[in-house]
């Protein structure tokens, strides 16, 4: 009988080899959950009247942003690990490829390049937000499984059926007595694409707009990560009794629940495109009821200017026949 297993093993490796150029698994992850984000956010933004390829070109704008963003808060909440007494130094900082990338940094700074992208290219920023929505869920949840390859990210040791191995050297202080932990990547990955299908099955039946459906997808999502951090023993920041991103957490729901309860209660439905003419193209345009041209009917004579002409012809008409008698 095949003994069941009782544990999830850890991959050896997170890179592979091809020629000279390294393909990592975290790199990967971040990339395939771009890729998915704006193909669904391009469906659902043409759906709600959209311009195809608007959210293709936005993404132009909201990855490179987001992944500044996310590099910087994580190493701003944990400037330790690298500025620290014991820290890996300046250099080590700028390695994203090594993990490291915090999520509200990611979202902040996406949401500045998208913000940026949606004027230039005359759309609303809700909207953009409302097509995205499921979209960065389904993100997030595929770029864990760079986690899984680099071994971070881990739970509390746990012996249950689906604990996740860890090697020696990936484990923190404290806990090399311990062989297997929560996989809290896993759980974040379910997570997150359960609350995905939820805001697409709640969005087609309650048709959320003006952001509603975005601050959905915080709030979803900030539920989830709220009882998740609080597994995880990786070394971070604490606030009393708890973790910095759990404070964020519940910062973040609070706001987006207050958000998308106001965007019900205002009915803000502003429209896909918000693009207005250029003023100046306004007035260059000639006015056609004071325009001139020599087909224009000229105004009609007076009575007055009538009756003098009749009377200078016939005055004219007499002097030639005095003329003829002469």
């Amino acid at each position: 009988m095949i003994p069941l297993t009782t544990s999830i093993p850890s991959p050896g490796t997170g890179v592979w080899e091809i020629g000279p150029f390294p393909l990592r698994a975290y790199a990967l992850g971040i990339i395939v959950g771009a890729l998915l984000a704006i193909w669904i956010g391009e469906r659902r933004f043409q759906a709600r009247g959209g311009r195809e390829g608007v959210i293709s070109d936005i993404a132009i704008w909201a990855i490179p942003f987001g992944i500044v963003g996310a590099r910087l808060y994580h190493v701003v909440t944990d400037y330790q690990l690298y500025f620290g007494a014991d820290g890996s130094g300046a250099v080590e900082a700028l390695k994203i490829w090594n993990g490291g990338l915090g999520i509200w940094g990611a979202i902040a700074g996406g949401a500045l390049g998208a913000w940026i992208a949606a004027r230039r290219a005359g759309v609303s920023i809700m909207a953009v937000g409302d097509a995205l929505a499921p979209g960065l869920l389904v993100a997030q949840a595929v770029g864990r499984i760079g986690n899984y390859f680099n071994q971070e990210l881990f739970g509390k040791p746990t012996e249950l059926p689906w604990a996740l191995e860890i090697d020696v050297l990936h484990r923190p202080s404290g806990f090399f007595e311990y062989a297997t932990f929560h996989p809290t990547f896993l759980y974040e990955m379910l997570w997150n694409l359960a609350a995905a299908a939820l805001l697409v099955a709640l969005d087609r039946r309650y048709k959320f707009v003006g952001g509603r459906a975005f601050w959905l997808y915080a709030m979803l999502y900030t539920a989830g990560r709220f009882w998740i951090e609080q597994l995880r023993i990786d070394p971070v920041n604490m606030i009393g009794p708890w973790r910095l991103n759990v404070w964020t957490s519940l910062l973040v729901f609070a706001a987006a629940a207050y958000l998308f309860w106001r965007a019900g209660r205002t009915g803000a439905d502003e429209p896909v495109e918000v693009d207005e003419p250029d003023e100046s193209e306004v007035d260059e345009q000639p006015d056609d009821e004071t325009d001139e041209s020599p087909d224009a009917e000229q105004p009609a004579e007076s009575s007055e200017d009538v009756e003098e002409d009749e009377e200078t012809s016939d005055d004219g008409d007499e002097e030639e026949r005095a003329d003829l008698v002469k």
